[in-house]
């Protein structure tokens, strides 16, 4: 009798939480009209009124110049690794040495020629240091993210980019752990880290960079980066694809002249209530870019228990264990924060 008590309250509360998730995501997207300008909501039209009497109304040629040098080729004196046939590549460890070391066991089973991180070895989990030996013994290819340009330049935060109090809470504490925990020698190694790399996968040549070409913290959602912006990005970067991560949410648009793919992180789940994280692999077929995003399993319970030993918050540990970001989510868009449990 008491079990079958148990299953039914169980059962209300997971139904109270289903309609709550409902409701906050109504209130998330629902359209109201307005337009967020500097620290006030106003009407739509207002906002569109004021935008269209600001500035100046260039001519049609002066317009055409500009938009020519928006989208000029910048010079990038990057050596082009490769060719490869078939390449894994993934971002954000933050300490997963459990998750590094299943991607590279898995990417050689798939046949990969050569592994890439872009970048945040650090943060979240537990250990830093424990994951330097396996970047070493996997010839992992390496970049700067926004962790290791702190760690190297002896900064007092992560430039993670958060502009939310909460958010800024938690990434100070995993920064400072990360800090602490961090050798001499291992802090130097990133600092020689390059800030971006290039690869030719096939015929096609690809851009890697962390948050994007523009800055290493740059957030590029799925929801919040308009084609025609990324089109751009391609353009001034001279390249048939980039390749970037930051977000902790891996996506992929193929455009007309090339593809943008964030290759997500494999320090913490992406998110959606599975406790695999994820890479890509990525191949070149009849001309086109191939792009597997791959969920990866690996031990996280054995991650989480050495979590909760190095005393890192619970809801660190809460996220690994459910596949739901607890900390961290203001940041993100309207329809990504819809998507979430919290």
């Amino acid at each position: 009798m008491a079990e079958s008590m148990d299953k039914r309250t169980h059962e209300r509360l997971s139904a109270r939480d289903d309609e709550f998730a409902r409701e906050y995501r109504q209130r998330l997207t629902a359209h109201r009209g307005k337009a967020t300008w500097g620290e006030r909501l106003v009407p739509l039209r207002e906002f569109r009124e004021a935008a269209a009497a600001s500035g100046r109304q260039g001519s049609a040629k002066d317009r055409a110049e500009a938009l020519k040098a928006y989208l000029r080729s910048r010079s990038d004196p990057t050596p082009v690794e490769g060719p490869y046939s078939r390449v894994a590549v993934f971002g954000g460890i933050y300490n997963n040495h459990y998750a590094l070391a299943a991607l590279l066991e898995d990417a050689a089973r798939r046949g990969a020629e050569a592994v890439y991180c872009l970048g945040d070895l650090g943060g979240f989990g537990p250990n830093p240091e424990s994951v330097w030996p396996l970047l070493e013994q996997g010839a992992v290819r390496t970049i700067q993210g926004n962790y290791e340009e702190s760690l190297a330049g002896g900064r007092e935060d992560c430039n993670c980019g958060y502009t939310d109090p909460r958010d800024n809470h938690f990434a100070e504490i995993s920064y400072r752990y990360t800090e602490e925990g961090c050798s001499q020698e291992f802090k130097e190694y990133m600092g020689q880290l390059p800030l971006r790399r290039r690869i030719q996968v096939g015929n096609r040549e690809l851009l890697l960079v962390h948050g994007s070409p523009r800055r290493i913290n740059e957030f590029l959602f799925h929801s919040a980066s308009p084609t025609p912006f990324l089109e751009a990005l391609l353009a001034q970067n001279d390249c048939d694809g980039i390749l970037c991560t930051h977000t902790g949410l891996h996506w992929h648009r193929a455009l007309g002249d090339g593809d943008i793919v964030n290759v997500g992180v494999i320090g913490r789940p992406a998110n959606d209530g599975a406790t695999d994280v994820h890479y890509a692999l990525l191949e070149e077929r009849q001309g086109r870019l191939r792009v597997e995003l791959l969920p990866l399993r690996y031990d996280y319970q054995a991650l989480a228990q050495e979590m909760r030993q190095e005393k890192l918050p619970e809801e660190f540990v809460e996220t690994i264990l459910t596949g739901w970001w607890t900390t961290c989510l203001e940041i993100l868009p309207p329809r990504e924060r819809a998507a979430s449990r919290y």
